[in-house]
């Protein structure tokens, strides 16, 4: 039988280990090259997680050029010096209660004027002030700082002997619900197109990144929903891809008894109001005892 010289499997061995390491320092390499560009996805994410959120755009307009005649501008000074301007009107209806309103992450709020002509074609007051660091105010914006410029601004009401309704829309329903927690004297409080958190929205988004360890403000409106005493009205569309309907469903389950789910057969999250939103949310307000 034909023998295999020792020479051989030792040259047979020595070229398969020098063929084997190249492959491994390129996949190293990919190693390397993979976790560093990922390192700079999470930097990029962290460092710019503001300009994600927070999107303000345009020039504040004057009321008057938006359709909103009987609409003043103010400007409203917070507890830490920084000025906000709001845009403001008292009720038309006596005893119609005034609206606070806590516009969407992005613009400014003469993008909401068709919403604000509906709230006071109604009769009912408005106070809708845009964010820091939005168009017309001071500032930089911030979870804490928005709910605590909510809570100042409700206050304002309320010492004026206003009945309060709170509306946010988008990423304003996470300052109306935190002011809601905090002032359980609202009237009611109206979730337009809500989030359970801004981080759960950043999670489904980007299902590869460790968004809870990276957002510093995460609006966590599922945290709080069931402390909640203010009757809750939720309104969410069927093709929201922006904030997807389980969000809104989700925050009605955890609410118990307290919160009414509007489903809106192929509503967006911009066009919730096409739908009767302000009606429904009137219909309620003439339900609610005296």
């Amino acid at each position: 039988m034909a023998q295999t010289h020792p020479d051989h499997i030792g040259t047979f061995s020595e070229s398969a280990r020098s063929g084997i390491w190249p492959v491994r320092r390129v996949l190293i390499l990919m190693a390397l090259i993979g976790g560093a560009f990922y390192a700079g996805i999470l930097g990029y994410m962290y460092s710019n997680q503001n300009a994600l959120l927070y999107k303000p755009s345009g020039e504040l307009p004057d009321p008057r050029t938006v359709g909103l005649a009987d609409v003043d501008v103010i400007t409203v000074p917070m507890s830490d010096g920084v000025v906000l301007t709001a845009w403001s009107a008292p009720p038309a209806t006596e005893g119609a209660p005034t609206v606070l309103f806590f516009h969407g992450q992005s613009g400014n709020l003469g993008d909401r004027a068709d919403r604000m002509r509906e709230i006071l074609n109604g009769g009912y007051g408005l106070l809708a002030p845009s964010y820091r660091g939005f168009p017309g105010s001071g500032g930089e914006p911030s979870e804490l700082a928005l709910i605590s410029d909510g809570v100042q601004l409700f206050d304002r009401l309320d010492a004026e002997g206003e009945e309060i309704v709170l509306h946010g829309q988008s990423l304003g329903t996470g300052v109306a619900a935190a002011v809601a927690e905090e002032r359980p004297n609202a009237q009611l409080l109206v979730l337009e197109a809500p989030f359970t958190a801004t981080v759960d929205v950043a999670a489904e988004r980007y299902p590869f990144l460790p968004v809870s360890a990276l957002m510093k403000d995460q609006f966590a409106t599922r945290d709080l929903i069931d402390s909640i005493t203010v009757p809750i009205l939720i309104f969410h569309g069927t093709e929201d891809e922006t904030i997807p309907l389980h969000h809104g469903k989700t925050l009605a389950s955890m609410s118990g008894d307290t919160a009414q789910l509007h489903v809106i057969p192929g509503g967006t999250h911009n066009d919730l109001w096409s739908y009767g939103l302000w009606s429904e949310v009137q219909n309620a307000l003439r339900q609610q005892p005296d």
